[in-house]
């Protein structure tokens, strides 16, 4: 049941990117993109003497010479062919986007490659992903690694909410995920003092709905930090004001139990109503703290947490 069928029924008892042309992944134009040279007719070289406006000196020149006097002759200057030139990141980005699309996994990933190597932080994001998820590649979870930690170190600092820098906010979090699990079988242990930082930062400088749930949880649990439910609690309210729905059930739990904060049973059970009404199919939990919170509340604290539930989305409309 939505929420808008929830409210009446209570009421009633809450980066496309564009095409580019076909390139060769060496980082060249392939030879279609270049103008062709202009290209005239030359009259065959006879040791006789000619006769007429062409006329040249019967001693035969070099062929440098024959082609530089039959310029000069017709008035032209000799125009040489464009020479190969490198594709930009960008351009590179795009094609691989476009081979991609058209099931080309190899000249895609080569393409990708390209623009990563040559500092392209969205190639270098798209790779990461592609091989923590092993999305048309093979799953590896330390070139994964590798990847989220370049953009880490390049852009720590760029301007949050920026696409970029929502970018570089995402590979953060990844980041903290890897440090707080670990990768099995290589040198990135589990660190959950090192996780923390990662989410710190993309949850405080670049303001992560993820990174400030995942900030909450560590406050929450006592893991890689102090165990503190105030701090918990607000890194929860700032996610789930932005709509992260993992944050809003825990934060309802929290409200509605008064665990480690004041009790507020109406408020808490508004965001176990957006949380449920959000939910993924496998997000039992949420489902459950839902239902058993619809369980124990009494009918003036399910009349409040409607009016609290309309409020709020008129709010964001």
């Amino acid at each position: 049941m939505r929420i808008s069928e929830r409210i009446a029924g209570f009421a009633i008892i809450g980066l496309g990117l564009g095409l580019v042309p076909a390139h060769g992944f060496d980082g060249t134009r392939q030879p279609s993109d270049v103008a062709p040279a202009v290209s005239v007719d030359v009259v065959p070289w006879s040791a006789g003497p000619m006769t007429g406006p062409l006329a040249v000196a019967p001693n035969p020149p070099t062929t440098t010479e024959s082609g530089e006097a039959l310029g000069i002759a017709l008035g032209l200057n000799a125009i040489a062919p464009e020479p190969p030139r490198k594709l930009t990141p960008l351009e590179a980005f795009r094609s691989a986007e476009q081979a991609l699309r058209s099931g080309d996994a190899t000249r895609g990933i080569s393409a990708l490659e390209y623009a990563a190597e040559n500092g392209l932080a969205a190639a270098q994001w798209k790779l990461g992903r592609m091989y923590a998820n092993g999305e048309g590649i093979a799953q590896n979870d330390i070139r994964a690694f590798e990847y989220f930690s370049r953009i880490a170190n390049t852009h720590a600092d760029d301007t949050p909410g920026t696409p970029r820098g929502r970018l570089v906010a995402k590979a953060f979090v990844s980041l903290g995920h890897y440090y707080l699990e670990g990768v099995p079988n290589s040198d990135v242990k589990s660190d959950p003092v090192r996780a923390r930082q990662m989410y710190s930062h993309a949850a405080s400088y670049f303001g992560d709905l993820d990174a400030q749930y995942h900030l909450a949880r560590m406050y929450l649990e006592g893991n890689g930090v102090a165990k503190d439910p105030k701090q918990a609690a607000r890194w929860l309210g700032l996610a789930a004001n932005k709509g992260q729905y993992q944050a809003q059930a825990m934060l309802g739990a929290m409200l509605f139990k008064g665990q480690g904060v004041p009790r507020q049973a109406a408020r808490g059970l508004m965001w176990l109503m957006l949380a449920r009404d959000a939910a993924a199919s496998n997000d039992a939990w949420i489902v459950d703290l839902y239902s058993a919170a619809i369980r124990q509340v009494s009918d003036d604290e399910r009349a409040l947490a409607l009016a609290y539930l309309e409020q709020h989305l008129k709010d964001r409309r």
